[in-house]
């Protein structure tokens, strides 16, 4: 079974999807990818354990706190290699950034390859279905460029701002989907 709850948080609503036991998708209003599930067919139950946890969770963060990204039961769904970005997504420490390069050179290592394409990286990092809790909004472009989040770059920014980060040493896109206005 598929249940589905929603979120008020500083970003505006967020989307959360999971089965019995573990999130399946977190996301926001204006999100790009929706991964999960078939809605739907979800039935709407902000009583499960795992909301309970999630929220608990998204409460601690918005309110300025490091929440331990294990204290959710996670199962997001995708190919072995989506799952291995994900899961170095998840090492990202709070307030840091790294770029798709850096999980390229990182996932590469890991499967004992002598190179990773970024442009792979940013496929599987695109579709994240666990938006904030996986945190997809800590990965840059190369020299700092700030590149496309789901959720929008004004999140993007918001997020990071939350996390302490100086976002005024990235630049912004100037042009294509993510481009600022």
């Amino acid at each position: 079974m598929t249940y589905l709850a929603r979120y008020s948080s500083p970003l505006g609503e967020l989307t959360l999807v999971c089965n019995d036991f573990s999130l399946e998708g977190l996301w926001l209003e204006s999100q790009d990818h929706l991964p999960c599930a078939n809605l739907e067919t979800a039935k709407t139950s902000s009583a499960m354990r795992v909301f309970r946890l999630a929220a608990q969770w998204l409460d601690a963060y918005f309110g300025g706190k490091r929440p331990d990204i294990k204290a959710v039961p996670l199962a997001p769904q995708g190919s072995p290699f989506r799952q291995l970005i994900w899961k170095i997504l998840c090492d990202i420490p709070y307030g840091q950034c790294a770029s798709y390069g850096d999980i390229a050179r990182q996932a590469a290592g890991i499967m004992h390859r002598q190179q990773m394409s970024s442009r792979a990286v940013g496929g599987a990092v695109g579709h994240n279905p666990i938006s904030i809790i996986i945190p997809c909004h800590r990965v840059m472009g190369a020299h700092g460029n700030l590149t496309g989040y789901g959720g929008g770059i004004a999140a993007k920014l918001r997020l990071l701002q939350l996390e302490g980060v100086d976002t005024s040493r990235f630049s912004l896109p100037r042009s294509g989907k993510y481009a600022t206005k």
